[in-house]
């Protein structure tokens, strides 16, 4: 069965099932993390414009809290399944595991189309959706953040119905908020910084210098196009990127500042002046140095791996390589920094945001940047050192990091009796 029919469960309990066959995990651990801790199923009742009521699906996925309480998004989305949200639920524990995070992994979502909902009606919904969960989330259980579709107002929203549930303000609850309610600078830069702070990572380990290393990006819209600014201040040069509606290359590089006011005028970077259109196709087979992809999953695949033109991919989108295609690039000897690690600044941010809620006291932006590139820099050497020492890969290596550090803390939780 290839990874194509499979569902993202399937593919993160393989996943744990390779990690745990290489560290030789306690088989009651491995079986502790197969399925996440608590699924629920929820009704929203929400009424509508027009004075009817709407009946919403929504989901809340907690997966592991050995190491603390679990932390992750809500999507808003037409697709979302029960199944979709225990698999991100899994990956968030990886994630945070692998960068030392205090948090097991957490998701949540509602199947909905925003696009088709009123201000009013988003809000309620927004509100509903954490009046059925609110026993069960808050600062030191499970705290929500913004996913795919959902954004700082509706975050705020969530925040408040909940602070009015509670009778009292507790910001920690949820991350992702605006400034004005606690929310945390460096948080928009975060993941497209923590994706350049790997990719730099790498370089270095390769003996690559980055000034005037070739870089692609796919993908230009927040992850993407902070990741190209902040790799090409440490001198790259940024010679193609794409968004939905096309690529465009420039060998001799990109001046970003005026790409951006294209972008803005115009609404994409497709006819940038002194730029060559590139399919999606030919964007990501395009000579370079650093490839990466921050659009969606199941970009790299069996298809376009033994074209792919890298010495490095990182991957600031959550999937973009299948099994089938890290399988070829490991053989060709092309380095991938998997999601895991090189996309979990945006995790670690939310967590800075949690740790000065709970203090009630602020950090500047430099402090914020300063404390995501030492969590980065630490993490990444933790997964070199892994991947040096085991034939794996690095993805294989960043959840045998993490899965470590679970069992270590479930261990000493004493979920299982140490014998013999």
């Amino acid at each position: 069965m290839s990874s194509s029919n499979q569902t993202a469960l399937e593919v993160a309990q393989m996943q744990l099932d390779a990690a745990a066959s290489y560290l030789q995990l306690d088989p009651r651990i491995h079986s502790i993390l197969k399925e996440p801790k608590r699924v629920l199923e929820v009704a929203i009742p929400v009424k509508m414009d027009d004075g009817s009521i709407k009946i919403f699906k929504g989901y809340r996925s907690q997966h592991c809290d050995a190491v603390g309480p679990t932390k992750g998004g809500i999507r808003f989305h037409p697709a979302v399944t029960m199944d979709e949200v225990k698999a991100l639920s899994i990956w968030m524990t990886f994630k945070c595991g692998v960068i030392g995070l205090p948090y097991g992994g957490g998701k949540g979502g509602v199947v909905c189309n925003p696009q088709e909902l009123s201000q009013n009606e988003l809000e309620r919904l927004s509100r509903g959706y954490i009046r059925a969960i609110a026993q069960f989330v808050g600062a030191d259980k499970d705290i929500p953040a913004p996913d795919v579709n959902t954004n700082p107002q509706i975050i705020a929203w969530m925040s408040d119905e909940y602070n009015n549930i509670k009778g009292h303000n507790e910001p920690g609850m949820i991350t992702g908020k605006p400034i004005s309610i606690g929310g945390s600078l460096g948080r928009t830069a975060a993941t497209g910084r923590g994706v350049a702070f790997a990719t730099r990572e790498a370089a270095g380990k390769l003996g690559m210098a980055l000034e005037n290393a070739t870089a692609v990006i796919q993908g230009f819209g927040n992850v993407g196009s902070y990741a190209a600014r902040i790799l090409a201040d440490m001198g790259c040069k940024i010679i193609a990127v794409s968004d939905v509606y096309g690529g465009i290359c420039n060998r001799d590089g990109l001046n970003l500042e005026q790409l951006t006011l294209h972008l803005k005028e115009t609404g994409s970077v497709v006819g940038f002046p002194g730029t060559t259109a590139l399919t999606n196709q030919e964007l990501l087979e395009t000579k370079c140095d650093i490839l990466v992809p921050c659009a969606l999953e199941n970009q790299i695949t069996a298809a376009n791996a033994p074209a792919i033109n890298c010495r490095i991919v990182t991957e600031g989108a959550n999937g973009p390589t299948t099994p089938e295609a890290d399988a070829i690039l490991k053989q060709r000897g092309i380095l991938v920094i998997p999601d895991i690690l090189a996309n979990a600044g945006g995790v670690t941010v939310s967590y800075f945001e949690w740790v000065q809620n709970l203090s009630n006291f602020y950090w500047t932006e430099k402090e914020v940047n300063e404390r995501l590139e030492a969590l980065m820099v630490r993490a990444f050497a933790e997964v070199w050192d892994m991947y040096q020492k085991h034939d794996v890969d690095m993805r294989m290596a960043a959840y045998m990091v993490s899965i470590n550090r679970i069992a270590e803390a479930a261990k000493a939780k004493g979920w299982v009796t140490i014998t013999g």
